[in-house]
């Protein structure tokens, strides 16, 4: 734990045990005599912590007598960067929720988050006015069809789906077997075996038009089999990966991109002109296209050349619009 959540720690104890021995602290908080000292002169100097040391009772408590001075308060908690975003992301769905069936039972946990929020030594309603999480390009979905795919899904029943392919611009029609329902980049996902293809696909929930649940047990898919397939390559677009994507970054543009993580096997290089070199499996270029293109002249594809190729005439495409 960090100084600040010692501090609490230290404070807890001694309301709880009226009297605390040092070594209890030592125990307590994992830490040696040297910095027990360190935090106790802290938090009486700086914190005005009425605390002493009880010679009869052997141990150290709160004075609650004759206590003189500015007043002991502790400083407000904080959360970390990834406990702040899964507090604001949980009240952001609830809050997009429509009047429902659940609406008893949502309106206690946005209770719950509000109390957690407000745990933080800030109010809650301060910190959604001041922290906020932007979604961009999100779509809307039917929430009738959602909640029968998360039926299906939980039953392990198949479902009978049309499916909007925006790259045909056609209406596919589909059994499938639900595995998992995904939320990547503001958007949801259905994870399924196609009984059609004999093989698993994606399909973006917003595109089903149609769902009719059938009464046909699903097939399940093994859990690593399912991390292997849409784990092993770059995007939403999963499977096996066929190659290997080599960018190159311009050194304005790598001090962004050596932070970013990009896929869990992505190996990154700095260079001697203090460019970055990126290399990153990936299945199907669509998503990895369409990330290479918003870096315009900062990136430069050096493998495969399949894909160096594709890059470039959409980028000659483009150019030629504005001509």
């Amino acid at each position: 734990m960090n100084r600040t959540e010692r501090f609490y720690h230290i404070d807890q104890l001694l309301h709880e045990r009226r009297v605390v021995p040092l070594q209890a602290f030592l125990d307590e908080l994992a830490i040696s005599r040297a910095t027990f000292k360190r935090d106790m002169e802290y938090l009486r100097d700086r914190l005005n912590a009425p605390i002493v040391w009880d010679r009869e009772a052997g141990g150290y408590r709160f004075e609650t007598a004759n206590v003189a001075g500015p007043a002991y308060e502790l400083p407000g908690l904080w959360f970390s960067a990834s406990e702040i975003h899964a507090l604001l992301a949980a009240q952001q769905l609830l809050a997009d929720i429509e009047p429902g069936l659940l609406a008893a039972q949502i309106k206690p946990l946005q209770a719950r988050l509000t109390a957690l929020l407000d745990s933080g030594g800030h109010g809650a309603a301060d910190v959604a006015r001041r922290v906020k999480l932007l979604t961009i390009n999100r779509r809307g979905i039917e929430p009738r069809h959602f909640g029968d795919i998360a039926h299906a899904l939980m039953e392990r029943r198949r479902i009978e789906i049309d499916a909007w392919n925006r790259g045909r611009d056609t209406l596919d029609t589909r059994i499938v077997s639900p595995q998992r329902i995904i939320h990547y980049r503001d958007n949801w996902y259905l994870d399924a075996w196609c009984h059609l293809r004999g093989a698993l696909r994606s399909f973006a929930v917003d595109a089903i038009q149609r769902v009719k649940p059938l009464k046909d047990k699903a097939r399940d898919i093994a859990d690593k089999t399912l991390d292997a397939h849409y784990a092993s390559a770059y995007g939403i677009f999963a499977g096996k990966p066929k190659a290997k994507a080599v960018l190159r970054f311009s050194p304005e543009r790598t001090r962004w991109i050596r932070a970013e993580r990009w896929h869990r096997d992505q190996i990154g290089e700095v260079l001697p002109d203090g460019g970055y070199r990126l290399t990153v499996p990936y299945a199907d270029e669509r998503e990895l296209l369409m990330d290479i293109l918003r870096h315009g002249s900062n990136v430069i594809v050096e493998a495969p050349a399949a894909l160096k190729k594709r890059v470039a005439a959409e980028a000659e495409k483009t150019a030629a619009r504005y001509r």
